[in-house]
């Protein structure tokens, strides 16, 4: 049953990723997602990489909770919600913007995908008109560029 937490708190995760990215990130805390459409920022880090603190302090503190009441559903659910933040700083920091060389060249399409559907989102620098909020699911189009080349 635990497990069963997890997995659908991750994927319920999805839906909350895209929604706080189009409507939160993209709205009243656009000043902290700026840098990271324009890159004003040179350094290593971003006034983005805040949002890796501010989602972290919920599922911390649920699992800690959770874990003083003898590892309830609750610690449970602070782990699905950290098993995605680790998923997405893997996918989006480290696979997509490439802050650690790693699968450069991959020929996965869904990896390929993936990344199209992030670079289609950073062609929009300003906070309006954006698209592909996602992170692990994005629009089929995407996903048919790359799985359809397999076919060939």
């Amino acid at each position: 049953m635990n497990i069963l937490i997890v997995l659908t708190v991750f994927i319920l995760m999805e839906g909350a990723t895209w929604l706080i990215h189009k409507y939160v990130m993209h709205g009243f805390l656009w000043v902290l997602h700026r840098d990271h459409h324009d890159h004003s920022n040179r350094g290593h880090l971003e006034k983005n990489d805040y949002f890796f603190i501010i989602f972290a302090l919920p599922a911390i503190a649920l699992m800690y909770v959770g874990s003083t009441q003898g590892f309830n559903y609750i610690f449970y659910i602070g782990s699905g919600i950290s098993i995605y933040g680790m998923a997405y700083f893997f996918v989006h920091d480290i696979f997509i913007h490439q802050r650690i060389p790693f699968l450069k060249n991959t020929k996965n399409p869904y990896l390929l995908a993936i990344r199209r559907a992030h670079k289609q989102h950073h062609k929009h620098t300003g906070k309006e008109k954006g698209e592909c909020f996602g992170f692990l699911w994005v629009p089929v189009k995407y996903f048919k560029m790359y799985f359809n080349k397999k076919a060939e």
